[in-house]
C-alpha cells in the first residue's frame, strides 16, 4: 500500500487529537507526520517534513487558513479543509470541488474525503493542466468566501479524468443522468460532471437557476419563451425545448415574474 504523508493545522487541540485517532484507525494510507496549532507552525513543519496532504482549519485566530495558503506553494499539496464554517462558505467549498470535512469529523466522511483526495492528488501529479485548475480553484474559493456577492460565480467541475473551471453564467441548463449531471453550456459545449443534480441545486440556489423538472434545472437568463402547446415547455435562446413538470408550473410562472422584475 502506498503511503501519503500528512500534517494537521488547527488551533483546536481536541480536533487535532480526534482527527489523528481517526486517521490512524480508518485511513492506513495516511502517515501523520506532525500537527500545528497555527499557520506559522504549519509553515515550519512544511520546511522539515515531506508532506502530501494538509488537513487545514479555515478559521484560526490571527492568520486564517486562506492566509496560510497564500504563504505556501499550495498546488504542491492536497488541501483537505476541516471546518465548522457558515453555510455560504460551505457552498463555496462545494462549488470548487475542494476536499473538506465538517466538524465534528465523521469517520465515514473522512474515509471518503481521503480516498477522493488521493485520487485527485495522483491526477495532479500526472497532468500539469489539472494542477493549474486546482490552483485556480483554491484561488477562486478564497475570492468567493471573501466576496460580498453571495452568488457563486465559478464552479470547478470534477469530470471522470480531471477538472474544469466553468463560469456559472455560461451554464444554460443542467440535466440529471443517474448519479451524474450533464451541464449544457452556451456555445453548444457540454460537460458530464461526477456529482448529483441535488448537489448543483444547493450550490446554485441563490442565483438565477430554477428547477423546472426533477431532471432539469435551467438558467433563467437563457429562457426565451414558455409554451403550453401539447404540454408545458421552456424554450431557451438556442431553441432547446425542455419539459416543465405540472407540479412545478405555478412556481415556474412566479419565478419568471420575479426574474423579469429583477432585470427591469
Amino acid at each position: 500500500m502506498k503511503k501519503y504523508r500528512a500534517i494537521i493545522v488547527d488551533d483546536e487541540r481536541n480536533v487535532r487529537e480526534a482527527l489523528a485517532l481517526l486517521l490512524n484507525e480508518f485511513c492506513p494510507e495516511i502517515e501523520l507526520c506532525g500537527s500545528a496549532v497555527s499557520a506559522a507552525e504549519g509553515r515550519a513543519l512544511l520546511k522539515t517534513e515531506k508532506v502530501d496532504f494538509i488537513f487545514l482549519d479555515i478559521s484560526m485566530p490571527g492568520e486564517d487558513g486562506f492566509t496560510f495558503l497564500k504563504s505556501i506553494p499550495k498546488d504542491e499539496y492536497g488541501i483537505i479543509f476541516v471546518t465548522a464554517y457558515e453555510e455560504y462558505a460551505l457552498n463555496a467549498l462545494k462549488a470548487n470541488a475542494i476536499d473538506y470535512l465538517l466538524k465534528p469529523v465523521d469517520s465515514i466522511e473522512l474515509r471518503e474525503a481521503v480516498s477522493k483526495a488521493i485520487q485527485y492528488h495522483e491526477l495532479r501529479k500526472a497532468k500539469a493542466d489539472i494542477r493549474s485548475v486546482y490552483r485556480e480553484s483554491l484561488n477562486n474559493l478564497h475570492d468567493q468566501v471573501h466576496s460580498e456577492n453571495r452568488n457563486i460565480e465559478k464552479i470547478t467541475i470534477a469530470e471522470q479524468f480531471g477538472f474544469r473551471m466553468v463560469k456559472v453564467s455560461d451554464i444554460m441548463y443542467l440535466q440529471a443522468d443517474s448519479n451524474y449531471t450533464i451541464l449544457h453550456l452556451s456555445g453548444l459545449d457540454k460537460i458530464v460532471a461526477t456529482r448529483s443534480m441535488c448537489e448543483f441545486e444547493k450550490i446554485l440556489e441563490n442565483s438565477t437557476f430554477f428547477r423546472i423538472h426533477k431532471s432539469t434545472i435551467i438558467n433563467m437568463n437563457f429562457l426565451k419563451a414558455y409554451s403550453s402547446y401539447e404540454g408545458n415547455f421552456a424554450e431557451l435562446t438556442d431553441g432547446t425545448r425542455l419539459s416543465i413538470s405540472r407540479r412545478k408550473l405555478i412556481e415556474f410562472r412566479e419565478a419568471v415574474k420575479q426574474f423579469s422584475k429583477s432585470i427591469e
